[in-house]
């Protein structure tokens, strides 16, 4: 497989035949090429509609407004201001150009206020969300955004077990305080010269488990590094998202589940190139210990990895990307 197949992941709520047939689809598009693009997910439109409309008014608004919520260290919530983060900085690449994106980021809804959510450790990825004072419709969409899709990536995780052949619920237990982030982020259209080497978001893989990507059709848009070593457009099709695999998922699966490279291309100089893409970031619980997966390793096939937390391997992919910004994310 060398381009990123469609997947009708409906039949993930039907009996275990018609579940079992889409986990199949699933591992062959995680094994081969770690995206692939899904219909049939059951979020309802109006509520896409609502999120995305949100998203704009807010991007349209003065800077001074936005930065009023700029996210605020070591919290990952808020307003990430234009060019304040480089994702290739993520792989090390410490000079990499700062992406050409600005950025709203916000996590966890109604975290209890326990020792658990309320520890040293946990505190970065509990803290409260920071919301913009309008549009009034801001707010109440993202939560209501946050949770549906929290709901389908625990779905496609029920996928996933099957289709690495453990028990459905498999990775219930170590999602069930999950850590996942959504963030709107708005690729403003480039008219005049840019610098050498920047582009919308830099070449990187994703940080967590899965991404659930919301995107549009605008040109400028999401590519993948295929097996062929090529930059390939994601396709876009309506009601539709992206779904690809993060860096914990290709160490959990003792890399059986490719982690893929990709990027957002620059748009032409002309016309209306604006872009908006709203990502869902799924992550493990903070304390959850990414080893390998039972069945993901034997004779000849160690395990590749030392064990870490989903919350330090996080933390330390974060401070990477953001070398040199004046801020974390």
């Amino acid at each position: 497989m060398t381009s990123v197949p469609i997947i009708d992941v409906s039949g993930l709520r039907g009996d275990r035949a018609a579940r079992q047939a889409v986990a199949d689809q699933i591992g062959r598009a995680c094994e081969e090429i770690g995206f692939f693009c899904i219909t049939g997910h059951g979020i309802p439109q109006e509520l896409i509609r609502r999120v995305r409309e949100a998203s704009l008014a807010f991007f349209d608004r003065d800077e001074e407004e936005k930065r009023a919520i700029e996210r605020q260290p070591p919290s990952y919530r808020g307003y990430i201001p234009l060019a304040s983060e480089g994702l290739a900085r993520s792989l090390g690449r410490a000079g990499a150009a700062a992406d050409l994106k600005e950025a709203f980021s916000m996590g966890p809804v109604g975290a209890p206020d326990d020792a658990y959510h309320r520890s040293a450790e946990a505190a970065p990825h509990f803290a409260p969300n920071r919301w913009p004072a309008s549009p009034a419709d801001f707010q109440p969409a993202f939560e209501a955004y946050y949770e549906q899709l929290a709901a389908l990536a625990g779905t496609l995780l029920g996928g996933f077990a099957l289709a690495l052949g453990l028990p459905e619920d498999w990775f219930a237990d170590k999602v069930d305080r999950h850590i996942s982030n959504v963030r709107a982020l708005h690729y403003p259209a480039q008219p005049e010269e840019i610098e050498p080497g920047q582009i919308r978001a830099g070449e990187h893989t994703d940080y967590g488990c899965l991404t659930i990507l919301l995107t549009e059709a605008n040109k400028g848009g999401l590519e993948v590094l295929n097996r062929r070593g090529e930059w390939e457009a994601v396709p876009h099709l309506p009601d539709s998202f992206v779904v690809n695999i993060g860096d914990l998922m290709a160490q959990w699966s003792n890399d059986r589940y490719v982690s893929t490279m990709h990027r957002v291309a620059n748009p032409p100089r002309s016309g209306n190139t604006r872009r908006l893409s709203i990502a869902f970031f799924h992550q493990p619980n903070h304390d959850a210990l990414i080893e390998c997966i039972p069945g993901c390793a034997g004779p000849g096939n160690p395990a590749r990895y030392e064990p870490i937390t989903s919350g330090g391997h996080r933390l330390m992919k974060v401070s990477r990307a953001n070398q040199a910004a004046t801020t974390m994310a």
